[in-house]
This record gives C-alpha cells, sequence and structure tokens, in this order.
C-alpha cells in the first residue's frame, strides 16, 4: 500500500498545500517548525481518525479559520481509495470514503494503513502501561474492525460496571453484577486473545529488527503481562472466575481491578526491563523496532505493507544505525521527516525529497 497524494487546506499551518508522493522513501525537509510534522500526521488522521498530537480535532484548524480539511488518495492491492477529513470548530469531524460520507469511525478503519514513530513514541517503552494499550489498540484496530468493535463494547460495559461497584447497596451489586460479568468476559477475552496473538507475532520479528539496528549487540524479548493465555473460551472461563474472586476487592475500590484494561508489556533488553535500566539510545531503538515489527505484522496479515510514517527518527539515532534504518525500509513506503538529509547516509538509495517552508512546498527534488 502507498499513498499517492495529500491534500491540506487550513489544516495547522498549512492554507493549500498538495504533497505527491513516490511509492518509495520520501524524505520531507526543512526546518524546525515549517509543517513536516503536520504532514506526516495528516496522513496518521486519514489512516485512524486520530491525531498522536492533539486531544482535540478542532485543534488542527488554521489559526483564524473556521474550517479545516485533509484528503488522500491510496493505492492497495484491491485499487485505489480516496479518504476525506473535514473539520469545524464544533470540534466535530466529517469523514468521507470514495466521496461517500461514513458515520462511524470503525467505517474509516481499514482502507489506509500506516505505522506511525516520532520521538513522542518514546512513550511505548518509557511510560505509563496505557501508552502500551494504545499501542496495540491503534494496530489491531487498523487491521480488524471486529477488535475495534469488541474493545467499544467493552470500555461501555466497563464503565457500566464501575458505576455499579460505587453502588451503596451491596445486595443490589451482587444481584445484577453476574449480568455485566457475562457481557464483559464475552468481549475481553476477544481482546486479549487477539493482544496475545499479536504479541506473539511481533516479539520475534522485533527482536530481529533490534538485533540488526544494534549490530547484534543487544538481544529484545516481549512479553504480554495480562497472566491469561488460551483460546477465548478459556480465557473467558479464568477471568469470569477471577472477576468472582475480586468481588469485595472490587467493591471497595469502587472500580473493576483486572481485566485487559490493566493489560502491559514489558520489554527486556540483555535480560533488563528496558524501561527501567535501558538508556534512551537503547529504549528509543527498542521502540522503533517495535513499529518495524508492526509493519510486518501488516504485510503478514494484509499481504502488504502500510505506509510507514517516521518523523523526525534519523536524527536520534548514530550513523551506523540511520543506515541500517534506510536500508530496512526500502521494500515499503516510507515518509521520513528530517531538518536536512545526510548524503552520507542515503548513499545509493533512490529517495524523493520534498522541501517544506512556511506551510508551503518549496521544491521538489526526484
Amino acid at each position: 500500500m502507498f499513498i499517492k497524494n495529500l491534500q491540506l487546506e487550513n489544516f495547522r499551518n498549512y492554507t493549500l498545500e498538495t504533497f505527491d508522493f513516490s511509492q518509495g522513501v520520501n524524505v520531507l525537509t526543512g526546518a524546525n517548525a515549517q509543517g513536516k510534522t503536520n504532514a506526516a500526521e495528516a496522513i496518521f488522521f486519514l489512516c485512524t481518525g486520530y491525531s498522536p498530537r492533539a486531544n482535540k480535532d478542532k485543534l488542527v484548524i488554521k489559526n483564524g479559520e473556521e474550517r479545516a480539511k485533509i484528503r488522500g488518495v491510496a493505492t492497495s492491492n484491491y485499487g485505489d481509495v480516496s479518504v476525506e477529513i473535514r473539520f469545524n470548530k464544533s470540534d466535530k469531524k466529517d469523514i468521507f470514503i470514495n466521496e461517500i460520507e461514513v458515520l462511524k469511525i470503525g467505517e474509516l478503519l481499514g482502507n489506509i494503513h500506516s505505522v506511525f514513530f516520532n520521538p513522542s513514541e518514546l512513550k511505548l517503552v518509557q511510560e505509563a502501561p496505557e501508552d502500551r494499550r494504545r499501542f496495540l489498540n491503534i494496530s489491531l484496530s487498523q487491521k480488524s474492525k471486529s477488535y475495534f468493535y469488541a474493545l467499544q463494547r467493552y470500555n461501555k460495559i466497563l464503565s457500566q460496571r464501575n458505576n455499579l461497584l460505587k453502588e451503596p447497596d451491596t445486595y443490589l451489586i451482587q444481584e445484577t453484577l453476574p449480568i455485566w460479568d457475562e457481557q464483559l468476559v464475552k468481549e475481553a477475552s476477544k481482546i486479549i486473545k487477539a493482544r496475545n496473538d499479536f504479541l506473539v507475532e511481533i516479539a520475534p520479528i522485533a527482536e530481529e529488527k533490534h538485533a540488526f539496528l544494534s549490530g547484534g549487540k543487544e538481544i529484545l524479548k516481549m512479553k504480554m503481562e495480562s497472566g491469561y493465555k488460551g483460546d477465548e473460551l478459556e480465557i473467558a472461563t479464568f477471568l469470569k472466575a477471577d472477576l468472582k474472586a475480586n468481588l469485595q476487592k472490587d467493591i471497595r475500590l469502587g472500580f473493576t481491578s483486572i481485566g485487559p484494561h490493566r493489560d502491559d508489556v514489558k520489554f527486556i533488553l540483555n535480560g533488563d526491563d528496558v524501561k527501567i535500566f535501558g538508556s534512551q539510545g537503547q529504549q528509543r531503538t527498542v521502540a522503533l523496532s517495535v513499529k518495524l515489527a508492526e509493519a510486518e505484522s501488516f504485510k503478514n496479515k494484509l499481504g502488504e505493507y502500510p505506509i510507514l510514517i517516521l518523523d523526525d527518527v534519523l536524527s536520534e539515532l548514530d550513523k551506523p544505525r540511520q543506515k541500517k534504518l534506510i536500508s530496512s525500509v526500502e521494500n515499503m513506503q516510507t515518509i521520513f521527516t528530517a531538518t536536512h538529509i545526510d548524503r552520507t547516509v542515503f548513499k545509493g538509495k533512490q529517495f524523493k525529497q520534498i522541501v517544506v517552508e512556511n506551510g508551503k512546498i518549496k521544491m521538489v527534488k526526484e
């Protein structure tokens, strides 16, 4: 899969601009705060309906404007697809697939696939479990609408269960809770099984990618810390029993203490927890290796690579790792952003350079 073109209208610092991309490596260059990351963000938005940088959609609208629009045309094994998202100050967005409006984010997912990495993605390694769950959810939802909808249903049921646990009437809780628990474990088992399978798939790939980027000096291991294994029925059986065993604790706490909303992923480097003992450089390479493994999982699942978006990654790596990274992405469309191009790193490699200045394309070099 590759994106052919991207049109931005009143998006961030762009008034009206159209990017045409090559199927291989593309490098958006320019000084800081010129709009490179904004273009990368827009592509990811078209894939997921989600911004990795803004917690409210209206924040992407250019200052002084009431509306914004992004539109992209991508090509996959199934032909061309166009995706358009329109934003307005009311924080409502309208989504169109092939010119037809869709009303649910779930209908957007799966039309254009991407893997996104920028320096903030270090949260995947450094920060809280919710950042690792977000990674799992975004990746799995792009590949499976059923996962996305199971997650939506689970979160809704979980919220209702938590509200019930706060009831002062314990008799009402114990009478009503089994109804919610039946629904909860049904959706939870789907989520946990999908996450377990995903980790089993990408862990050896991430290990291989990390060994390549680190020159074989480091061994990466990944493991899910949910504690539930087996098929969906087995997971549901164990989770249901644990919910029952934790009932008094949950009533005392006022929330559900176990389930996929508590899942975490641990990254082990040369036997040590990289979150605690890894240097920033090691943590960055781990996160990047996981993202490269994620791209391979799209190929395994869907038969084609996603669009790989690497925002401001090269500046954070030494030259040997830069060269290894570039050589490892030659078989998929990759969009780099960088302040400049080091010709020694890209020597012998084909790429398209797009120079961005103050929200405008200043120059294009093939």
